[in-house]
């Protein structure tokens, strides 16, 4: 069954963004959500079928509104093809729509919750794979959209995945505002070059994967378990510290290559104001990131935590996990 979810969930997303026909688009992403909520629903725990039922419902909504604005647009100017969206509403809804199925303000409510509700690995495959067809459509039809609307939207993503990421003491919300707070990144410049929105996902989704999969084999769940993982593997810890870092978008590291260009980008569009917003906006995932990685590698918890210690073990670290983290903090230099 696993197999056969998984392998739907790529068929989904190849469809979607190799399609040229709406209704082909909308229909590789019904598979994709289809194929994903049984892994969202895999641990029967109340919390996850109520994430499985949220995620259910936006995304149903939102493929809904791609529809009715691809339908909208063909009843106005005759055209299905993807790139040719020239509808002032149909552009406006199908806005709308993939800010639903990103989770980008003001329809990020329903993204931290479920990610909260789902596995480790569930959560890695929401934050990085199922984002990948939306933002496909969005660079596709990204010449047809409205700038100034999808840079309020980008700003306040930013503002709103900074702000709401601070206080919370699980990790998976917390990488679910830092996905919100990306997304803000990647949408601020696609109407203005869209080939950076996706270097910007490409990189984005490489350093989530890193991190989520670090989590995963410390099977660090909240920040108070993340404090006694240093026991178990400290090479591995000290190698999430420098993928959180670059998440951040810290100079001598791979997170800080989108952000550079993006803010090099934006100036010469006489956008100097956005830019500054938006990197000052950053500054507040900075703080989350530092703090997930003051509790994974700089402090050390006192000695009366009631969490089970980890075994420090020597079993060898997933190759993947090698790949990852070399390139999430090497690729810049």
């Amino acid at each position: 069954a696993k197999l056969i979810f998984t392998t739907s969930l790529f068929l989904g997303t190849t469809i979607t963004i190799s399609s040229n026909h709406w209704i082909t688009a909308w229909a590789g992403l019904e598979i994709n959500t289809l194929a994903i909520l049984p892994l969202i629903s895999k641990s029967h725990h109340p919390r996850s079928i109520e994430a499985a039922t949220k995620y259910f419902l936006t995304q149903a909504t939102a493929s809904t509104l791609v529809l009715f604005a691809s339908m909208t647009n063909a009843w106005h100017t005759g055209q299905w093809d993807i790139t040719q969206l020239t509808h002032p509403t149909s552009c406006l809804i199908l806005t709308s729509a993939i800010a639903m199925k990103l989770g980008l303000v003001p329809f990020h409510f329903w993204f931290p919750e479920v990610l909260q509700g789902s596995p480790l690995a569930t959560g890695l495959l929401l934050s990085t794979i199922m984002k990948f067809p939306p933002v496909v459509l969005l660079v596709m039809t990204s010449p047809s959209l409205n700038p100034t609307l999808l840079t309020f939207m980008a700003i306040s993503s930013a503002a709103l995945g900074g702000w709401m990421g601070l206080n919370q003491t699980q990790t998976r919300k917390i990488m679910a505002f830092s996905s919100i707070s990306h997304l803000g990144w990647m949408t601020i410049i696609i109407s203005y070059d869209p080939k950076l929105t996706l270097l910007n996902f490409y990189l984005y989704t490489m350093m989530t994967a890193a991190v989520f999969l670090i989590l995963n084999t410390n099977n660090a769940l909240s920040l108070s378990t993340l404090m006694t993982t240093w026991a178990k593997n400290p090479t591995l810890s000290a190698m999430l510290l420098l993928t959180l870092l670059s998440l951040a978008g810290l100079p001598p590291l791979t997170g800080f290559l989108p952000k550079w260009l993006i803010i090099q980008e934006l100036t010469k569009q006489d956008m100097a104001i956005a830019a500054t917003v938006i990197s000052l906006l950053s500054l507040l995932g900075l703080f989350f990131y530092l703090r997930l990685a003051y509790c994974a590698t700089i402090t050390l918890p006192p000695h009366t935590t009631n969490h089970m210690k980890q075994w420090h073990t020597n079993k060898p670290v997933n190759t993947s996990i090698a790949i990852l983290t070399t390139m999430s903090t090497m690729l810049l230099p």
